[in-house]
Order: C-alpha cells, then sequence, then structure tokens
C-alpha cells in the first residue's frame, strides 16, 4: 500500500483531504504581502476527527474558523525549508466522510519564497510594479496554507484585488473583473479551476499585462513594451502551439484545462518555463515549449505522489515532448535530442557523484530540500528508463499506446513509481522482459547519431587538429542551431580547450555576436573553462541579466572555479542577489559557498 505521508510535508492526508481552496486576495505592493483569506473544503477519511495540520511558512495567522465557528490554532516550530506546521482543533468531532469548511485569515511575508516582488525598474514599462509566484516544489505554502503535497488534488477559486492599473492572471480560467467595491482605484480579478490540481501549481502573476490571441484556445501574455515584440520575435514556436497542442492530444489524448495561454515572465523567473495550467509561464530564452505543453497530460493530470516519485512526471513529460518532435520533425531529431538529453544526464551525475543518493531514479527525501535535488536525473534518467522499455516492448508505436494509456488509467490523480510499475507490468502481461528489466543495470543507450555525427566530427577536429588554419566559417554553414548546440555541449565534456583554440574558434565562427541563449551559454563556459579572460565579464553578465537557474548556477561556478576571478564571481552575486529569485540566490550562494542568509 502507497505510504500516506510525504516527507516534504508536515499535513497527513491519511486523515483528511483538500477537495477545494477558495482564495481571496489583497495583493500590497507597497508592503510586499499578499493580505489573504483561504477557504478549505475538507473531507474527513476516519472517524473521531478533531484536529488538523496544514503547511504553512512564514505566514501570519491571525485567525481560524470550522464552519464558521473560532478554532483554535497554535504554530509549531520552523523547519529550515519545509516551514510551520499549522495545527488547527477543531469546535466538533467529524465522522468519516463528513466535509468541513476551514477558513484561515493570513498575510504573507515580503520574503515568502513563492513570491517575486519586482520593482518598476525591474520591468520593461519602468512605471509599474510586477509579482510572480513559482510554487513548485514546496513553496505554496508561503502563500496558501494548505496541505502541500503533490498527493493532493483539488479545484480551486480565486478573487484578487489588485491597483486597476495592472493585470491579474493566475493557473485557472479568467472569470470575470470588476471594480473594487471597498477602494475605487482597485479591480477585483476573478478565477476557477474546475480540474483538480495538485498546490505546486498555484500560481499569479500581477503586472501591467496585455494579451494577443495566439489560436483558437491560445493568447500569449507579456508587459505591454514586449507583447508586440514576443509574437514577432517568438512567432515561430508561438505560431506552432495549436499545432503542438494537436499533436500531443492525437498521441495522449484529450487537452481537458480548456484554455492554453503563454506567460512569457521577466529575466529573474529561476526556471525555463513551469506547467501551471491554463498558463503555461515561460522565459524569453525559451525557444520551445513542447515540454510545458506535454506537462498538461504527465504532471498536471497524472502527478507523482510525492517528490520522491518526481522522475514519474518529467520522465514522461520528456518521453511526450520527444514524441511531439517525431511526429513534427523527424525520428532523427528525436534521436538526436535523446542524445543531448544523455549528456545532460551525464553531466548532473558528474556533478552529483556517481555514488550521491540524488542520482537515484527514486531519491530518499527525508529532510531532502527538493529545489536542492532539482537536477536533470529525473528528466533523462527517466526518459532514458522509458526510451529502453520502448525498445524492449516493439517500439515508438507500442510504447506509446501504453504512455497513453498510463494516462487513462491515473488520470485526475497522482501515483508512485510501485502502482506505475504494477500497471506497466499489467499492460504488458504478455511480454515478460519488463518484469525483470527494472532492477537491472543497463548499458547506455544506443541512439541514431545521423545528426550528431557532424558535431561530433567537428569536435574531434577542435581537440585533435594541431593546425588552427585549417578550420574556418565554413565549418558551420550546414550546422542547425541544434546541431551547434550539440557541438559546443561535446566540447564541454572534454578537457578545457587551449586558450588559442577557443580565440581561433571566436575569430573563425564569431560566437561573441550570437544572441540564442543556449548556444551562448555554452560557448561562454567553454571560454571561461580555457581561462580566456575576455569572457569572465561576459559570462557574469550572463549569470545576472537573466535568472534562468540553468544557466545562472553554472555560469557562476564556471567563473568561481577560475581561481583569479573566484572573489569577483562572488562579489557580482552579492552585489545582484537582491534582485534574484530566492529559489536562485538561495542556491547560488550555496555553489559559491556564501552565508544563504536562511534561517534554521
Amino acid at each position: 500500500m502507497a505510504s500516506a505521508t510525504d516527507p516534504c510535508s508536515f499535513s497527513s492526508f491519511s486523515k483528511c483531504v483538500t477537495k477545494h481552496l477558495n482564495l481571496t486576495y489583497h495583493v500590497d505592493f507597497d508592503s510586499h504581502v499578499i493580505k489573504a483569506k483561504v477557504a478549505l473544503t475538507v473531507e474527513v477519511l476516519v472517524d473521531n476527527f478533531t484536529s488538523l495540520t496544514l503547511d504553512t511558512k512564514d505566514l501570519k495567522v491571525s485567525k481560524v474558523t470550522a464552519n464558521g465557528q473560532a478554532a483554535k490554532f497554535t504554530l509549531g516550530p520552523k523547519h529550515s525549508f519545509m516551514g510551520t506546521p499549522l495545527e488547527i482543533t477543531l469546535p466538533f468531532d467529524l465522522s468519516r466522510g463528513q466535509h468541513v469548511i476551514v477558513e484561515v485569515t493570513y498575510e504573507t511575508a515580503p520574503s515568502a519564497s513563492a513570491l517575486q516582488w519586482l520593482t518598476p525598474e525591474q520591468t520593461a514599462g519602468k512605471k509599474h510594479p510586477y509579482l510572480f509566484s513559482q510554487c513548485q516544489a514546496t513553496h505554496c505554502r508561503s502563500m496558501v496554507p494548505c496541505q502541500d503535497t503533490p498527493a493532493m488534488k483539488h479545484t480551486y477559486y480565486a478573487q484578487v484585488s489588485v491597483p486597476k492599473e495592472l493585470v491579474a492572471v493566475m493557473s485557472a480560467v479568467r472569470d470575470g473583473q470588476e471594480p473594487d467595491p471597498q477602494d475605487s482605484s482597485r479591480a477585483i480579478y476573478r478565477f476557477r479551476q474546475p480540474v483538480p490540481m495538485p498546490s505546486y501549481l498555484i500560481a499569479i502573476v500581477v503586472g501591467a499585462l496585455e494579451s494577443r490571441e495566439i489560436g483558437p484556445r491560445s493568447r500569449v501574455w507579456s508587459e505591454k513594451e514586449y507583447v508586440g515584440d514576443l509574437s514577432m520575435s517568438h512567432s515561430f514556436y508561438i505560431s506552432r502551439t495549436e499545432t503542438m497542442l494537436k499533436t500531443a492530444e492525437d498521441l495522449a489524448g484529450p487537452y481537458v484545462w480548456g484554455q492554453y495561454d503563454i506567460l512569457v515572465l521577466p529575466p529573474s523567473f529561476p526556471y525555463g518555463g513551469m506547467e501551471n495550467p491554463c498558463l503555461t509561464f515561460a522565459t524569453p530564452t525559451l525557444l520551445v515549449i513542447a515540454h510545458e505543453i506535454s506537462h498538461s497530460w504527465t504532471g498536471n493530470l497524472v502527478t507523482n505522489k510525492t517528490w520522491e516519485h518526481f522522475w514519474l512526471n518529467e520522465g514522461h513529460t520528456v518521453y511526450l515532448e520527444r514524441m511531439i518532435g517525431r511526429s513534427m520533425e523527424s525520428e532523427q531529431f528525436r534521436q538526436f535530442k535523446a542524445m543531448g538529453g544523455w549528456k545532460d544526464l551525464q553531466e548532473s551525475v558528474n556533478t552529483f557523484g556517481a555514488n550521491n543518493p540524488l542520482t537515484n531514479l527514486v531519491p530518499n527525501m527525508n529532510e531532502v530540500d527538493p529545489d536542492d535535488a532539482f537536477s536533470s536525473v529525473p528528466y533523462e534518467k527517466g526518459f532514458a528508463l522509458l526510451y529502453h522499455l520502448e525498445e524492449l516492448m516493439g517500439g515508438p508505436e507500442v510504447f506509446m499506446g501504453f504512455v497513453k494509456s498510463y494516462i487513462q488509467m491515473f488520470a485526475y490523480s497522482s501515483v508512485t513509481t510501485e502502482e506505475w510499475k504494477k500497471y506497466l507490468f499489467t499492460y504488458f502481461k504478455n511480454k515478460v522482459q519488463c518484469v525483470c528489466v527494472l532492477n537491472q543495470c543497463h548499458p547506455p543507450p544506443r541512439y541514431d547519431t545521423t545528426m550528431a555525427d557532424a558535431c561530433i566530427a567537428l569536435c574531434k577536429r577542435w581537440t585533435k587538429e594541431g593546425d588552427l588554419g585549417n578550420f574556418s566559417e565554413v565549418d558551420m554553414k550546414t550546422l542547425s542551431t541544434h546541431q551547434l548546440i550539440e557541438f559546443l555541449s561535446l566540447l564541454l565534456q572534454e578537457d578545457p580547450l587551449p586558450l588559442s583554440h577557443v580565440k581561433r574558434m571566436q575569430e573563425v565562427y564569431r560566437l561573441n555576436a550570437l544572441n540564442n541563449a543556449e548556444i551562448r551559454f555554452r560557448w561562454l563556459r567553454l571560454c571561461v573553462k580555457s581561462k580566456w579572460e575576455d569572457a569572465v565579464p561576459m559570462a557574469l553578465k550572463m549569470a545576472t541579466e537573466q535568472g534562468r537557474m540553468k544557466f545562472t548556477r553554472p555560469l557562476f561556478k564556471e567563473v568561481y572555479n577560475f581561481d583569479k576571478y573566484r572573489e569577483e564571481a562572488v562579489r557580482v552575486f552579492i552585489a545582484h542577489r537582491a534582485a534574484m529569485h530566492p529559489v536562485t540566490s538561495n542556491l547560488v550562494a550555496k555553489d559559491l559557498k556564501v552565508d544563504t542568509g536562511k534561517s534554521t
């Protein structure tokens, strides 16, 4: 039987489950807090039920009621990353099957880890402030007292009061707006999410936002200074949104969330994208949204029960993302992307250390902050397992049939690896190989190298060839953007190139002039590894002008490892940390061995 506890949550979901949240938010930009009230509809699972525990983090709780009656509450001791348990004693007993509405009045902290408050100077328009949230994995509790575990799924309704010159959007269907009857300088936006979802997918953005229609069920949102440019600069992926959605539906079944909007956030957002239902968050550096679209099925519709099983979200999502690529591009393209992913996995394993428990597909998360465990391991190790099973079971069409059936079987629920494995065995009951394959060590996957061969050949030339005069701009003419990224990734796996080589590479390929973030990130890392001092300010600039952890953390680490510039890396980080997202600044501080400032 699956465990009824989550090592990353104080709430026990064996005694009660949240079915619905009703949120009332008053967003206060002056004090950087949200004044709030949440009504949780809770279903009781046991007899003689008299108390419940909710997750909170840095919340100022002023009042709790149960079915309108005052309820006693206490806040327990603070944990370093899990926050503080809110213990609520009901003024009555309840029996199994009964429901209770628990209402909590509270205020968030200015330092709430889920929220980033931007000053007008940090926005594109320079006139209005901006607020965005990022709740994954365990940060929702810093903006909503709740059972903050992915084991719990609930619907939600929200009304949000904001200054009337600003717009609020959430991970839900927009349900109208009106002037705030309490304050004529404010407006109220309403939202409803009728599909049950975990707390980590609750999301809010408030800013001077505008939107453009990009498809029959999609809009792109951004600050108004950006939104026109976005429709142009990201037109390639934006125009393909509906095609990707339809392709995903053909593969995985109906899209159940209604609207699929994209919100392009300011550059400080710590992730490339976040799959919030109805409203995918993206940064300007994210050029492909197939991954976030795929999460609408694997992650949002079928969810890992606890963060130990995160690979169920991400491994399946990468698999579906690459199947979309296969349908829209080619099988060779899927193979090429899988090869790149395998290299990312090797890099993560090398960073953690091969024997680090966080390289396990299902790591033990007891007393482990999920933010510290974040890496490509659940994504790429998960994909590699699914790809291996695909090869054993009869190919992509056969295995995609299993993935679609798994989604239909567990839709609207949360699952463990054990439950996934049991369903795999049931589905492929006539193919006994799968019964033993999961407990074996496997050789690295063998992928089709057609698209990679040119990258491998060019990499070999740069690492083996002595005469730098043999290189010219012609080398790059036949490489696609994806292949150029792969070429640089291959070089990063080798010993650092001599300084003369990277200087010659810049001379003939002019890589400093390229603005593609994936290329620039790898190129600058390569230069710093080779101790090219001219690259250090460019690397630190990229590390601070955007906040995507995929780029920011390795760039800072690369400069930190260049002994001559170690102090400069720390100095630049300290100068910029206040403008960084809390998750990013905390992890970079750990990387650079700077005091994180977190209480324990």
